[in-house]
């Protein structure tokens, strides 16, 4: 994981992540997840193309079961994209680079 994506957790969610002054997409993914390490490569990419301007971090849901619980996310990966605390879109599955750009496109 690069310095552009944190990892964040249960713990530190609202703090990182909903209480963030830039829009924030968040990568709900596990280690065992083959979607997921796929996808890892696209999220450092889109971190770097949109640093200053959208921040990006991960949450291993193995490790932090609440959060992804109060999202209803049931699927990884599961990116959710958030703006001011509320969730903007959430995206589920190894989706292309270009349906991820779209997203963003609404929070930036």
């Amino acid at each position: 994981m690069s310095d552009l994506v944190c990892e964040v957790s249960d713990s530190n969610f609202e703090q990182e992540v909903l209480q963030s002054d830039l829009p924030i997409l968040v990568d709900f993914w596990a280690p065992w997840c083959g979607p997921c390490k796929s996808i890892a490569p696209v999220i450092e990419e889109l971190a770097s193309e949109y640093e200053g301007r959208v921040r990006f971090a991960k949450l291993n849901v193995d490790d932090n079961p609440h959060t992804p619980t109060k999202y209803s996310v049931r699927g990884i990966p599961n990116l959710v994209l958030f703006n001011k605390g509320e969730v903007v879109d959430q995206i589920v599955g190894a989706v292309p680079k270009d349906q991820l750009v779209s997203a963003l496109s609404k929070v930036v």
